[in-house]
């Protein structure tokens, strides 16, 4: 997590080193080609308003970056959060190709082992490791990921305040209870992120790059400062991969492995219906 003046960019989940804070209200994220790709299909799609404005790739330090919009810069002292999206966070092609080469990962044995002891199978725990999507279908079957179609990764508050252990937040009111914590029980807070968030389900179910992509992995970026300011916006694409012509996905399907669907559109409804609960209960107590 670093904060840089004047520009600023505060991380709080993912891996270190991969953002530089740029010039003029610029990121630099370490190169990644479907990323690039992505972002260069949705300057031409309606979903441009809801994405980083793309500027192409530049290099430092001898190594190539995808630069885009810092979304930190208009704020002071910004509160943000990180919603993972969608029912499932692998590619089908991840999963074909684990059970196709099965490669057994001691690090991923040792993350479940430290979550749950109880978890591994007997054969996980003889070879003391577990394959990559074994991982991660067991660490979404914990979270809201599975029953919700979405999960915090974390919030920073400005504060300084930073909350990442969501790994067991699963239950709508567990759920409820971290967005409330983020906003600090703010109904007006609640009421922007709502604008914004309907309008966002609006341009997803017209645009024909969210029709036509297999979209796993990406986030929501939620940021909010003193003002009252808040913005929402789709960020990491390096998952999201072009379905083979003519298929399209609705993204409120159920995903069985096959049809490609990755429950977007489903999680979003889920926390539009939240965060619309949230306010109405305000309401009602007022």
């Amino acid at each position: 997590m670093t904060h840089t003046k004047p520009q600023q960019w505060l991380q709080v989940v993912g891996h270190a080193g991969n953002f530089h804070v740029g010039e003029f209200g610029r990121l630099l994220k370490r190169f990644c080609l479907r990323e690039q790709q992505c972002y260069q299909r949705l300057m031409d799609d309606c979903l441009r308003p809801f994405v980083p404005t793309y500027y192409g790739v530049v290099q430092r330090d001898q190594l190539d970056y995808n630069m885009m919009d810092n979304l930190l810069t208009f704020f002071n002292s910004p509160s943000i959060m990180d919603c993972k999206m969608g029912s499932r966070t692998y590619l089908e092609e991840e999963l074909q190709t684990a059970q196709e080469r099965p490669q057994p990962r001691r690090d991923m044995f040792q993350k479940m082992v430290a979550v749950d002891p109880a978890a591994p199978t007997e054969q996980e725990r003889e070879q003391q490791a577990v394959l990559k999507t074994r991982y991660m279908q067991w660490r979404e079957s914990l979270s809201s990921t599975t029953t919700l179609g979405f999960r915090v990764e974390g919030f920073r508050k400005s504060s300084g305040e930073c909350h990442t252990n969501f790994k067991k937040t699963r239950s709508r009111e567990q759920v409820m209870a971290a967005l409330e914590a983020f906003v600090d029980s703010s109904s007006s807070l609640v009421q922007g992120y709502l604008k914004r968030l309907e309008h966002l389900r609006q341009a997803l179910e017209e645009s024909r790059f969210f029709r036509t992509h297999e979209v796993v992995g990406s986030s929501l970026l939620f940021v909010h400062d003193w003002t009252g300011r808040t913005g929402v916006w789709m960020i990491d694409f390096g998952k999201t991969v072009p379905l083979p012509p003519p298929g399209t996905l609705d993204h409120r399907t159920p995903w069985v492995q096959g049809n490609h669907e990755d429950g977007y559109l489903w999680g979003l409804d889920n926390l539009i219906d939240l965060l619309t609960d949230m306010l109405q209960l305000k309401t009602s107590k007022t």
